[in-house]
């Protein structure tokens, strides 16, 4: 533990002289040495360009939001509570606290830098994901606060993500349902919220918005413009927190700085002002958990949602693979949509969608895919220190991504496990991840209106799952089909046999074998099956029936190419120009895959 007398001292050395020699300084761009331990090949070309891009189209949003704001009547506070009620906001408290929350993610002053908000790696046109092709193409995670530290997984869409219960293990089932997070860690265990505790993650993510304490929230909150409105929904003196006098300096080093030695908390508050600033920080959760779960994130305006009310009527295709999405496609299976489901043979499917409590496409549990391991992931290359003493990934390619079975074990890369009973359940559920919803999984900014390669439309690139080895629909649903058949083989990525395609007639060895699912991997669906079934998955994007809010902000390219001229111009081989070979692999770090309870059988 360091004193913050010693903490003080070596940040003067060693923070401001950074800046300075760099010459960079203000909001719009990196104020710290680039990081860039990756071979050449590993970054996009782009990669400055494209951060410098998203980050205008924030601050485009951000400025509608404080107009927002400004335009909103103050809400009623009474003066005395009718009655036995609780203190309700009257009048646009839920719009007040709504816009809070929107003013907190699109501010990219939440960062050591200031120069990287919630949404540089979740804007609204992707559906709340990844805005960048070009990263969604090769290094799946994105840039945090420090370029380029990037973390291991792909940006989660936001979309419905309030949906998902309080994390449980269901002793009858013997199955976890709920938490937030790939990995599920955002449990909900205090706040009984888990997406208003995810968004306490990515502020403190070394890899990511990167602050050393939490408390730092509470102090660039203080500073905020949008500090008045914080107050009238929690409180006139809720941010007098008197910080100590080094406290700017301290918040503008990123978090795993060697400097502060470990210490989780190097602003030195008092017992009591600690206490205020957890208070703050709570908050802080709660006001974009009530922005996500509002109608300007999870909108309910698909064309799906149009159908069940009569207003829309499914083409033959979207028909078609709606049905095998509940039959032959066993999606139904964890993407529940309240109806039934894998029918026998000569069964006929008469349920119906409720449509009081529109589905979110989820069962809300987890589940391992079976995923290759991605050695496009530049996690696996931040092997040696940055320039404030920070290794993101000791292990390189030792490491295996375990999902919850980290989490349960409060491993490396994950966090803290609030459950003690639920360790012994971690073999159980090594490699699992969590059961996305498939709302929004085909959105794109309107100029860009596919996610598919080679159909003629300009394309926005995604990546779909936890480690974004698939780059789209088509190929997902492929994955789900022939995982299992002739098609799997003893390689890792890059590595296929002569005379087949990797992501069309060959599938790399899984990651993670462990508890895999096996309710997919050898479905039988023909080519035509899986178009159909990616037709039903389109018809599942917000913005159909109304705008979608911010949809309009993208300002970069979308990407185009010709099938004549480049074999990979298709949706089945999608991304294929960009795939490396995997080195040879070390065993799994002990630190990943040694940590009691041991992987079951062991992990290689």
């Amino acid at each position: 533990m360091i004193g913050c007398a010693a903490v003080a001292a070596a940040l003067l050395i060693s923070t401001r002289p950074i800046s300075a020699q760099n010459g960079q300084h203000g909001t719009g761009g990196a104020p710290f040495p680039i990081y860039n331990p990756y071979p050449p090949g590993i970054l996009p070309a782009n990669l400055e360009s494209e951060i410098a891009r998203v980050l205008r189209e924030i601050d485009v949003i951000e400025a509608r939001a404080i107009e927002r704001w400004h335009s909103l009547p103050l809400p009623t506070r009474l003066p005395q509570r009718p009655g036995p009620n609780p203190p309700v906001l009257q009048g646009t408290g839920t719009e007040s606290i709504e816009t809070l929350g929107e003013l907190m993610l699109f501010d990219k002053n939440i960062s050591p830098g200031r120069n990287q908000a919630c949404t540089s790696c979740h804007m609204p046109y992707a559906g709340w994901s990844g805005p960048i092709p070009s990263v969604n193409l090769t290094i799946i995670a994105y840039p945090g606060t420090v370029h380029f530290r990037a973390g291991k997984r792909t940006a989660q869409r936001h979309t419905y993500a309030p949906f998902f219960p309080v994390l449980q293990y269901n002793q009858e089932q013997g199955l976890f349902f709920g938490g937030n997070f790939w990995d599920s860690r955002a449990t909900g265990y205090r706040l009984r919220n888990p997406d208003a505790e995810q968004a306490q993650g990515p502020p403190v993510d070394t890899q990511e918005m990167g602050f050393p304490d939490t408390a730092c929230v509470a102090f660039r909150l203080s500073q905020a413009v949008y500090k008045p409105l914080f107050e009238v929904l929690w409180g006139k003196d809720s941010l007098d927190i008197k910080f100590p006098p080094k406290t700017e300096e301290i918040c503008e080093t990123p978090g795993g700085a060697a400097v502060f030695g470990g210490d989780p908390e190097p602003i030195k508050l008092t017992p009591e002002e600690r206490t205020e600033a957890n208070t703050v920080y709570d908050h802080w959760g709660a006001s974009i958990d009530a922005y996500e779960q509002s109608v300007q994130v999870s909108t309910f305006t698909s064309k799906f949602d149009a159908m069940l009310k009569g207003n829309y009527t499914f083409t033959p295709d979207e028909q078609a693979g709606y049905n095998l999405f509940n039959g032959k496609g066993n999606c139904n299976s964890c993407h529940v949509d309240g109806r039934g489901t894998t029918l026998n043979p000569g069964q006929v499917d008469t349920s119906t969608t409720a449509t009081a409590n529109p589905p979110v496409f989820t069962c809300f549990g987890s589940a391992n895919e079976g995923l290759p391991l991605n050695p496009r992931d530049a996690f696996y290359y931040q092997t040696t220190p940055d320039s404030f003493g920070f290794i993101g990934n000791p292990f390189g390619f030792g490491y295996r991504d375990l999902g919850m079975g980290t989490f349960l074990r409060s491993g490396f890369g994950s966090g803290p496990n609030p459950n003690r009973t639920w360790i012994q359940f971690a073999p159980m559920v090594d490699g699992q991840f969590q059961v996305a919803t498939t709302r929004n999984v085909a959105m794109t900014p309107p100029q860009c209106p596919t996610t598919e390669a080679g159909t003629g439309k300009p394309y926005f690139q995604k990546e779909f799952f936890h480690n974004g080895y698939i780059k789209s629909l088509k190929q997902l649903v492929h994955f789900y089909n022939t995982r299992d058949t002739s098609f799997a083989y003893p390689v890792t990525s890059g590595h296929c046999p002569a005379g087949t395609i990797e992501r069309v007639t060959c599938w790399p060895m899984k990651e993670v074998p462990n508890n895999l699912d096996t309710t997919t991997g050898m479905l039988g669906l023909t080519d035509t099956e899986e178009n159909q079934i990616v037709a039903f998955l389109e018809t599942l994007s917000d913005g159909f029936t109304t705008p979608y809010p911010n949809s309009d902000t993208f300002t970069g390219a979308c990407m185009t190419c010709n099938p004549a001229t480049d074999p990979n111009c298709s949706p089945s081989r999608q991304g294929n120009g960009e795939l490396i070979p995997t080195p040879p692999l070390p065993p799994c770090a002990s630190a990943v895959c040694g940590v009691a309870p041991v992987p079951s059988p062991p992990i290689p």
